[in-house]
């Protein structure tokens, strides 16, 4: 009898010990890489063919069946929702018009109605094709220069700036939708340095590679709590010549690039430019001198912002 007791409480202590385990396991960041090689360019892409791929890629990122399902994860009725664009290289380096018509469509049919593209200036949209104006379909596109910033710095760690009045002001969420590219002074720029369009002064913030400054930056509160989301436009890539539009180093990676963890998704495009450069026969950015350090301290224990772990990152390609 206490042979069997003895027994019965050591399966206990091994059965309440794996559950515990279980139960502290980490969760990976997923990143989902969703590829179609008929969508065409950048500048002109299927629209057809770009709905369907995020579509996939939003229901494999959220574990769902419907698109609708997962953009209702993502977003809640009656929010003001901002879309980050970066067109800083104009037409064919930009994000794609076709990417944000699909991204509001779904928005709007998961019941959203008012949607903001924006980025830091009105020539900037112009240029990437966008129209900076307000629409009847209550989708307008504003850049900060019409907005303005806010008078008081918003400050953390080297960072200080005045932020974007439509990110502190008029967005109750963000989704981030910026470019797969090279960048020459800070080796890429994703999803993290992407904020950099939402700052008065992204111009103190290049030096050492922007370590730590493109970390700092994101941590600034509106952006911190504001962006639920990261869909990097990867139609067209970029891998060296960045952040100018230089086609003759561009290449047809025809995906989107999706993650809820900005740094995981950074670390991700990082890799797939670092491959591209090999196949070129082109020199690493560590040996360029401009490895992206910044996303591994996005991650560290001050920031937080996720991860750069590829052992905790569940990588899915659809």
């Amino acid at each position: 009898m206490e042979h069997g007791t003895t027994r019965r409480n050591l399966l206990r202590t091994c059965l309440g010990g794996a559950l515990a385990a279980r139960a502290q396991a980490p969760v990976k960041s997923r990143v989902v890489i969703a590829r179609d090689p008929l969508m065409g360019p950048r500048v002109s892409p299927d629209a057809s063919r770009v709905l369907k791929l995020l579509d996939r890629a939003m229901q494999s990122l959220c574990g769902v069946d419907a698109p609708l399902e997962a953009w209702k994860k993502i977003v809640r009725p009656g929010e003001m929702v901002g879309l980050k664009v970066n067109c800083l290289a104009g037409r064919g380096g930009s994000t794609s018009v076709v990417l944000c018509e699909a991204i509001c469509e779904r928005l709007k049919q998961a019941g959203i109605q008012d949607i903001v593209i924006w980025d830091r200036s009105n020539w900037d949209l112009e240029s990437g094709g966008f129209r900076a104006a307000s629409r009847k379909d209550r989708v307008r596109c504003v850049g900060n220069d019409d907005t303005g910033y806010e008078s008081d710095l918003a400050e953390y760690g080297s960072a200080g700036s005045r932020m974007s009045q439509t990110l502190t002001r008029v967005c109750d969420a963000v989704i981030n939708v910026p470019t797969l590219k090279d960048h020459g002074i800070v080796g890429v720029t994703m999803a993290l340095k992407n904020f950099f369009g939402a700052i008065h002064n992204p111009n103190k913030y290049h030096a050492n590679v922007g370590d730590p400054y493109v970390a700092d930056v994101y941590m600034l509160p509106p952006i911190r709590q504001k962006v639920r989301l990261a869909i990097c436009d990867a139609i067209t890539a970029q891998y060296e010549g960045g952040p100018s539009y230089m086609p003759q180093w561009t290449w047809p990676f025809n995906g989107l690039i999706l993650s809820r963890d900005p740094v995981a998704l950074d670390y991700t495009g990082w890799q797939i430019i670092e491959r591209k450069r090999a196949e070129k026969g082109m020199k690493s950015l560590r040996e360029m001198r401009r490895e992206p350090t910044y996303i591994a301290r996005a991650a560290d224990p001050q920031h937080r912002l996720g991860t750069n772990d590829p052992r905790s990152i569940e990588l899915v390609e659809t």
